[in-house]
């Protein structure tokens, strides 16, 4: 078996409403951006992958893609993590195409991925409201009571403003509206620091240390990305001074970047998303590393439906002591959007649970009508054009020469 046919898109999906990231001040997102990938192996089975994006940036991916991927065994993770890597040398952070390759993998054994990862059964999972705007207190409140009414448990807030008092204001109004009923996690999105449209604050340990000790004090859960993905010495300083964990990575490079943080005791809960860090394969290797050392683990999700489920695997195969991330902020930030090119949105029961999948792969199914209304193929190839071009760009010897070296 060996890949024979690479599919990109651009997927633009429209969104009901404008919405407002909280980790881009003032910038109005109108759609759901990503990248799908779709591979084809010789003997039918199709493996697919999405990429976050924030415009058309890998217009050229597929030419760096094609001679690295086609005539691959898509079953030999190991290599194909190597193949991404090589891909990667130029400045693309290309690990979310991993996926595909676990998908193809999944299909081929009859297996979903989280068994393929260990995992011992499908079940549901338990997810917490995610939230992503900044809004003022009492309107937040009134929709954390709401998402109560929906049957969730958990919520995580967003603060972001330049008035550390007006961060602690926003978590004392909703915890005194909720009471004890729900658990709160508190986002401040210091990772990845952007002031693209308006300025965005940038906290130092001190300030994180000082809403640590109020966030005590009001029984919340976590504190996430309270500094700067790479103040790994900081943000272990950090756990240790606060009674509250501290939990980050998800926008990480890998496990080469994991390992130090695990080393320093950089965190209490990691955050790893795979289709941003390093693929699943590195993701799992967090996984299994916070299970020996005691330590939290839910991914970050806030992608795309596609994302969500791929996070969703990897979580499925540990222990599940923690929610996992489900990003909702309506009326801009809502399933049918996060979720359009599925063939149905994933919803969250009355019990604050998601299903996971039990079939084979990945479990993603893609509504083809929705695909050609919301995406843009810009990229195809096949073993076939590979050859083609292979002649055309270093003439036929060379192109016989490189064929037999491919071959052995």
């Amino acid at each position: 078996m060996k890949v024979d046919r690479i599919e990109l898109y651009h997927v633009a999906i429209p969104l009901p409403k404008p919405f407002y990231p909280a980790w881009i001040p003032g910038y109005p997102q109108t759609v759901n951006r990503f990248t799908l990938l779709r591979l084809t192996t010789d003997d039918g089975v199709q493996g697919l992958a999405a990429g976050v994006a924030f415009e058309e940036e890998r217009e050229g991916l597929g030419g760096l893609l094609g001679p690295y991927l086609i005539g691959l065994d898509p079953t030999d993770i190991p290599t194909a993590r190597q193949r991404i890597r090589e891909a990667s040398y130029l400045g693309w952070r290309n690990y979310w195409i991993e996926a595909a390759f676990w998908d193809i993998l999944g299909k081929v054994e009859g297996k979903p991925v989280w068994a393929l990862l260990g995992g011992q059964e499908a079940g549901r999972a338990e997810v917490y409201a995610s939230t992503g705007e900044v809004h003022a207190p009492e309107q937040r409140a009134e929709e954390v009571l709401r998402l109560r009414e929906m049957g969730f448990r958990t919520v995580k807030l967003r603060v972001h403003s330049f008035d550390p008092a007006e961060d602690v204001a926003q978590v004392e109004t909703v915890r005194r509206a909720v009471g004890s009923s729900m658990q709160l996690g508190v986002d401040a999105n210091q990772g990845w620091r952007v002031a693209l449209i308006d300025d965005a604050p940038l906290w130092t340990l001190e300030r994180a240390t000082e809403f640590a000790r109020a966030c005590a004090d009001l029984d919340v859960s976590w504190i996430e990305e309270p500094l700067d993905m790479y103040a790994y010495d900081q943000q272990a300083e950090l756990c240790r001074r606060s009674a509250v964990p501290i939990a980050g990575g998800e926008m990480n490079a890998g496990w080469h970047e994991f390992k130090v943080m695990l080393e320093k005791g950089s965190y209490d809960i990691y955050q790893p998303d795979a289709t941003m860090g390093g693929g699943i394969s590195d993701a799992k290797r967090v996984l299994d590393t916070c299970a020996e050392q005691g330590l939290g683990y839910t991914p970050h999700t806030w992608t795309n439906g596609l994302g969500f489920l791929i996070n969703l695997h990897v979580y499925a195969a540990g222990t599940r002591d923690h929610p996992i991330e489900y990003p909702y902020e309506p009326p801009g930030w809502v399933p049918e959007a996060r979720d359009g090119l599925l063939t149905h949105p994933i919803e969250v029961a009355a019990d604050s649970t998601v299903a996971v999948p039990e079939v084979p792969g990945l479990g993603i199914e893609l509504d083809e009508e929705k695909l050609a209304r919301f995406g843009r193929k810009y990229f195809e190839i096949t073993s076939r054009g590979i050859a083609i071009k292979t002649v055309r760009d270093k003439g036929l010897f060379a192109a016989l020469s490189l064929a037999r070296k491919r071959r052995r």
